[in-house]
């Protein structure tokens, strides 16, 4: 049986979805189960930029395409990511983006 991780979204009401080890968040997620929005999902439009709470020292870095979206979006947001760029290796904490949650 395969393992499967447990992706958790906080400060909201939608329960934890449950995702093959290494497939792409965004493929897993959609608008009944995420409050995350997906634009194009493939790293270009910012629009589904969430900040990953706890396990991200269990993702991969995020390549220079992403780091560079995530510098326009979330700038200074050290634990900001693309969700449908997170390759799903462990289980996750997220919260969603908003503006005013970056201020603290």
């Amino acid at each position: 049986m395969t393992t499967r991780h447990s992706v958790t979204f906080s400060d909201d009401d939608h329960p934890a979805v449950q995702v093959p080890p290494g497939k792409v968040l965004s493929e897993d997620l959609d608008v009944k189960n995420s409050p995350v929005l997906f634009g194009c999902r493939t790293g270009i439009c910012g629009t589904c930029v969430v900040e990953v709470v706890e396990g991200g020292d269990k993702l991969t870095p995020p390549d220079e395409d992403e780091q560079e979206i995530l510098e326009l979006y979330a700038d200074g947001v050290q634990n900001a990511r693309l969700a449908c760029q997170i390759d799903v290796q462990a289980d996750l904490v997220l919260r969603a983006h908003c503006e005013d949650r970056w201020d603290g």
